[in-house]
């Protein structure tokens, strides 16, 4: 008897978590296909950075080589020629770029996102990149060999990750950001002083309060940019760090019911009942994602789904930022600013280097920011999932664990 066929559109970590997690409860139901933009193997994106800086390699980063799809008799076909084109939902067949075709009997997009670049003169230059994929680094690598000056546009966490690493490899590093602090969605203003203080003793320079106006070139590689205050600054590589937008245009093009991202129900269905979609190219609720906890949650839940395992529904996790910059630790999570009906305990050693918000809504942590010192971040994570009521210990709260009475 022939199996159903499985096709997934993306190599990245959400289709590929999918795939593995319905092998492991559902090996043999699927014969499955995939199709991948980049000519690698399923690669853990989020450690990008530690290769950037030249802590780790590029195969040290792969989660599914290519012997691992040969093990589980998967057809990979990768590179830009396979990138998928179009989708004939009628017939169900996907086709690529270079005229390869697959018939599926059930199909998963996971086509992730794609970086925000600003639309500036200048933006096509050599020099003016994103960060958002192998091919991203190594162009880095190869460029702070020989080149001096870098700015990145983006004082988020991708933009700290691509400074840090480009100042590891030996540039001069100056980070331009519109906001007026660093990691405004996921620090106040005093937690994101602390941070770029600490970066500044490192070397890295900051233009806050601005944004980048136009790069300026010659020979068609960028070697200035113009700040929207009229000022220049040195630039041998630009990397436009300002953000992602879910890559939905496959999903527009077929067809299927979009807004901001392919729409999917609690199963992960689409509008389509016979193509699912995980990952940051999906809006679930009115939500779309940008953080692996969610993103890998959306894959259990899918595959579980493909299994038969109709019962399986997600739900919109609440999930942690820690920042991946060597010697900085950093926790946030939550409603970190807090509304009228919220109260906050705060703590602040200078000395130190340690800063702590906590705020409180009914005896319930709904956010908290952690500087400096991170290490009792799970049990206050603990804490603040389950909705625990800490009204026994608020006098202790902010300072250590305390256990509470059963």
């Amino acid at each position: 008897m022939m199996k159903p066929k499985l096709v997934v559109i993306g190599n990245g970590m959400a289709g590929m978590r999918t795939v593995d997690e319905l092998i492991q409860i559902a090996p043999d139901k699927y014969q499955i296909t995939v199709f991948g933009a980049e000519p690698h193997g399923n690669y853990n994106r989020i450690m990008l950075t530690p290769v950037l800086f030249g802590a780790k390699s590029i195969s040290d980063i792969m989660i599914h080589d290519f012997a691992w799809y040969r093990r589980n008799r998967i057809t990979l076909h990768c590179g830009a020629d396979k990138t998928v084109v179009d989708v004939d939902r009628v017939n169900r067949r996907v086709f690529a770029k270079d005229g390869t075709s697959v018939e599926y009997d059930r199909l998963l997009i996971a086509t992730g996102s794609l970086p925000l670049m600003l639309d500036i003169p200048g933006r096509d230059l050599d020099g003016v990149m994103g960060f958002r994929d192998i091919a991203d680094v190594e162009t880095m690598i190869e460029k702070a060999k020989v080149k001096q000056h870098a700015v990145i546009l983006g004082g988020g966490l991708l933009g700290l990750e691509a400074a840090n690493g480009l100042m590891q490899r030996g540039m001069q590093v100056t980070l331009v950001n519109r906001a007026g602090h660093l990691l405004n969605r996921q620090l106040d203003s005093q937690a994101a002083g602390f941070l770029q203080r600490q970066l500044e003793s490192k070397g890295m320079a900051f233009r806050l309060g601005v944004t980048v106006a136009e790069a300026i070139g010659q020979d068609r590689h960028i070697g200035n940019v113009r700040l929207s205050d009229n000022s220049l600054l040195p630039a041998d590589i630009l990397v436009m760090a300002t953000g992602i937008q879910p890559n939905i245009r496959l999903g527009l093009d077929i067809g299927l019911s979009c807004e901001r991202g392919i729409i999917v129900n609690d199963s992960l269905q689409t509008s389509d009942q016979t193509i699912y979609a995980v990952g940051e190219c999906v809006q679930h609720r009115g939500e779309v994602f940008g953080l692996v906890a969610p993103v890998y949650e959306q894959a259990k839940v899918c595959a579980q789904q493909l299994a038969g395992h109709s019962a399986a529904a997600y739900r919109t996790l609440l999930s942690a930022t820690m920042l991946k910059v060597t010697g900085i630790d950093l926790f946030s999570i939550g409603d970190f600013e807090g509304d009228a009906g919220c109260q906050q305990q705060v703590l602040v050693d200078h000395a130190l280097g340690v800063y702590r918000k906590i705020i409180l809504k009914n005896n319930v942590i709904v956010g908290m920011i952690m500087y400096g010192d991170t290490s009792d971040s799970a049990w206050y994570l603990n804490l603040i999932k389950n909705k625990i009521n800490i009204a026994a210990i608020r006098d202790r709260l902010i300072f250590t664990p305390v256990e509470l009475a059963a």
